[in-house]
């Protein structure tokens, strides 16, 4: 068969899904390709992430279209046989990275968040190492909560034992972090590691937690990055407020919008702001105020 891929969000950041499809139809012998709007094909698999993405509206000249993923359908999954299979970094042109998940679901339910609907509401291992990495020099792990999974400890034993460059794309759970998580995370090769402040509610232990993450482990703001989310359940204020506190505590916080659309433009305008980090870190706009009188002059 001819078979054609369809990365609907674009290019920006590999999609798994396809990766892995290209590598279960490759070992069916069949032809597999990224898709071109002028060919004919068996069957053409379209891979959407997000739900605001404009969908493909080019006629796709195919005798089967299959769509999938979160962009579409919450309950859509790969079956078995193609989502344990090695992904076929190839389909990117991916010399040196992994991708993938150790772990799958989260205990939190967020409201903000579609882990909880579509995983369920519980950290559970779904592979080894082994199952993405192949001696590359980087790993790019897209877990939503692997410290809440029973086999945390296993798995970051193995991250370890690889020896590669570790990339913690999502948010690792602060709150969870104990001594024996941290003293593992002391024995990677960090390249990134992301944690989150989602709620004010939880920032009495998420200050705790993070003050003596960056006590025991001396981390570089530059490889600390804390996801902030706003336009959710708290104020400007409390808003920045999160912003300032973690500059003070070391780490190097990221401004999420939640519903960016219809966001107010001071929330926008903030998350230029601090994600703008040659301007965040250089001392241009020591506060969020230097910044606003800067951008009206």
């Amino acid at each position: 068969m001819k078979i054609g891929l369809l990365d609907v969000d674009g290019h920006n950041f590999p999609n798994l899904a396809l990766m892995k499809i290209s590598a279960y139809h490759k070992a069916q012998g069949d032809q597999v390709e990224m898709f071109f709007p002028m060919s004919h094909y068996d069957k053409v698999y379209m891979a959407k992430v997000f739900d605001f993405t404009p969908d493909f509206e080019t006629c796709i000249n195919a005798n089967e279209v299959i769509r999938g993923g979160t962009g579409y359908d919450l309950k859509n999954k790969l079956p078995a046989e193609i989502e344990h299979m090695y992904p076929d970094y190839s389909l990117y042109n991916i010399k040196n990275t992994a991708y993938g998940f150790l772990t799958r679901g989260c205990p939190r339910g967020c409201g903000f968040c579609i882990v909880g609907k579509k995983e369920g509401l519980k950290s559970y291992k779904v592979a080894d190492l082994s199952g993405f990495w192949n001696g590359q020099k980087e790993i790019k792990l897209l877990d939503p909560n692997l410290l809440a999974s029973k086999d945390n400890m296993n798995l970051l034993q193995q991250l370890a034992d690889s020896g590669a460059w570790i990339d913690f794309t999502q948010g690792l759970d602060i709150r969870l972090m104990t001594e024996e998580a941290t003293e593992k995370i002391m024995r990677l090769k960090i390249k990134m590691i992301h944690f989150a402040w989602d709620y004010m509610k939880n920032s009495e232990i998420i200050i705790k937690n993070l003050r003596q993450f960056k006590a025991a482990t001396n981390i570089d703001m530059r490889k600390a990055r804390v996801y902030v989310l706003t336009n959710f359940d708290t104020t400007g204020e409390e808003d920045l407020y999160r912003i300032y506190k973690l500059k003070e505590l070391g780490y190097d916080p990221y401004v999420m919008v939640f519903n960016k659309q219809h966001a107010p433009r001071k929330i926008r305008q903030m998350q230029r702001w601090v994600n703008n980090k040659y301007i965040f870190r250089s001392g241009q706009a020591e506060t969020f105020e230097d910044y606003l009188r800067g951008v009206t002059k």
